[in-house]
């Protein structure tokens, strides 16, 4: 991926960094007797990839739960439900992930749940993780059932008896039922914010070690030796520094402090401090996440125009525009990059203006301030992303058709004339904004090579321009644009001599591979600096 030497035959590693590439003579006389040598048998090895939006200890933890990505239907539902109840007899929650808004061809109920575990509480969470739905059980017990006050944005959606449905949108509408999981310290980093309560114990800490190691393995196989965490705490970082103590940190990771709602500005001294501590290759903070909406699916995305089948309803959004203002510019003054998930063309376009704001008020610099999702976006705004600077973080499998997600009730959400404004991938590269790419995890699959496969195959909406990209663009999203999003560039992201040695050798030749089969390739060997972290069995 290094433009001034794009191709070679072979690269040596020695320590953490990368010594020389070259040519395979001269590469192979560089061995010292000791030298691990791979031959990677004519596949690709490229740097190591940067998955650069995920949710890891969120993750790690969800591998535990129900999956139900692929079940559909009020028989497979049970069939999995139960099973799944019988096989976890002692947990306190049967939580399930990954759970389609239309399963039943119309949302669920708590009454469908009911109707297959009624004396256990059950929350199965949409793969986006912003919408969930508890059986009657659940909602009892979080004392949520006759409903509750909450911040903008959020709800629990109530019948016409009075009572809730079972259907919970956003996080403060799920946090109660989360409370009774016991897995509230792996959701504290996305659903406040804050540092767990009560304190974790040092066993805390310990048990909480197993499902992050799960996630980092998980990445290490698909080839990720550098994760951006799109949540997070103090006690995130913690428990990677104990991995990282005990040498079983197997990526580079970048952890945000999380700025909720109940915030204010001056609460940024904590990310300050953050990014104090932890400020190296392996652990850094160095950057704020907001939300300013939710999803489109559930109609919590904030768009310039009335959502077509709900007239005068256009979403709320999380932040005010001058409050919003106000946090970009003190943390834009403390150096702080921002990453904020905007999904509507409303709430994109409300980022976009309080950055102005910060560029304004501050001055220009190399911020590389970020707009996460950008799922329907104003033309008008689109230049305005390449002006400011902004990077967009977009995920390609989100495109409903392009991978796991249907086109509908996505496209439905989406007046049918501004289909040509959604899901922009090349449309923004051509503007000249600079885009990454990433997978969500745990909303998607995390794996790369089946994102590759999507952003080279996904659906042309009627009245659209193709958003298709080539092998070599979809590459560089994983490798040096992911590099730029993170200020790494200049050591990271390229098959380089200096630059650290994190590498991927991949199954097969990827640019032979016939593009209906590239999702199909996985990782061989990953290696993060200098230490081989995954091969494949």
């Amino acid at each position: 991926m290094d433009d001034r030497f794009p191709r070679a035959e072979a690269l040596a590693l020695q320590g953490d960094r990368i010594l020389s590439v070259g040519d395979i003579s001269s590469i192979l006389a560089l061995a010292g007797p000791d030298c691990k040598i791979i031959d990677a048998q004519g596949a690709t090895v490229l740097p190591g990839l940067i998955e650069s939006h995920l949710h890891l200890l969120l993750g790690g933890n969800e591998l535990a739960h129900l999956q139900l990505l692929d079940v559909h239907g009020p028989k497979a539902l049970t069939a999995a439900l139960r099973a799944y109840a019988a096989a976890n007899p002692d947990a306190a929650m049967l939580m399930g992930q990954g759970c389609d808004y239309v399963i039943y061809d119309r949302a669920l109920t708590r009454h469908d749940l009911d109707a297959i575990v009624s004396d256990r509480p059950v929350l199965l969470t949409a793969p986006d993780h912003h919408t969930a739905w508890a059986n009657t059980c659940a909602l009892d017990m979080a004392g949520i059932l006759h409903g509750k006050s909450l911040g903008d944005g959020n709800e629990i959606v109530m019948g016409a008896d009075g009572l809730a449905t079972g259907e919970l949108r956003e996080f403060e509408a799920f946090a109660p039922v989360l409370q009774l999981t016991g897995e509230a310290r792996m959701v504290a980093g996305i659903a406040t914010g804050d540092e767990p309560v009560p304190a974790p114990t040092q066993a805390d800490l310990i048990h909480d070690l197993t499902p992050l190691a799960r996630g980092l393995e998980h990445c290490a196989k698909h080839g990720f030796t550098s994760l951006v965490n799109m949540d997070g705490n103090r006690y995130t970082l913690r428990l990677l520094a104990e991995l990282r103590r005990q040498g079983r940190l197997t990526a580079r990771v970048r952890v945000p402090f999380h700025y909720r709602p109940h915030r204010v500005p001056a609460d940024l001294e904590i990310a300050s401090a953050m990014s104090a501590e932890y400020q190296d290759d392996w652990l850094a903070c160095g950057f704020v996440k907001l939300f300013m909406d939710g999803v489109i699916d559930s109609e919590t995305a904030v768009m310039l125009a009335d959502y077509p089948d709900t007239p005068g309803w256009r979403g709320d959004p999380l932040h005010s525009a001058k409050r919003f203002a106000e946090i970009a510019i003190e943390a834009d003054r403390r150096g702080l990059q921002i990453a904020v998930h905007a999904i509507g063309d409303g709430a994109v376009q409300r980022v976009l203006d309080g950055y102005e704001a910060a560029r304004k008020a501050n001055g220009p610099r190399d911020s590389r301030h970020r707009i996460e999702h950008i799922e329907l976006i104003d033309r008008a705004d689109v230049a305005r992303l390449a002006e400011l600077g902004v990077v967009a973080s977009v995920q390609p499998v989100h495109a409903p058709g392009a991978m796991d997600f249907p086109l509908q009730p996505t496209l439905d959400k989406i007046h049918k004339h501004r289909w040509r404004d959604a899901y922009l991938c090349r449309d923004l590269m051509e503007a000249g904004a600079r885009v990454v790419l990433a997978s969500d995890w745990s909303v998607t699959d995390i794996n790369p090579f089946r994102g590759i496969q999507a952003a080279l195959t996904r659906p042309i909406y009627d009245g659209a321009n193709s958003q298709r990209l080539t092998l070599h663009e979809a590459l560089a999203g994983y490798t040096t644009a992911g590099a730029y999003a993170e200020h790494t560039d200049d050591r990271k992201g390229m098959l380089r001599p200096g630059y650290l040695g994190d590498v991927v050798i991949l199954s097969g030749d990827i640019e032979t591979t016939p593009v209906e089969k590239i999702g199909e390739m996985t990782a061989a060997y990953t290696i993060c600096g200098g230490r081989v972290v995954w091969e494949k069995p």
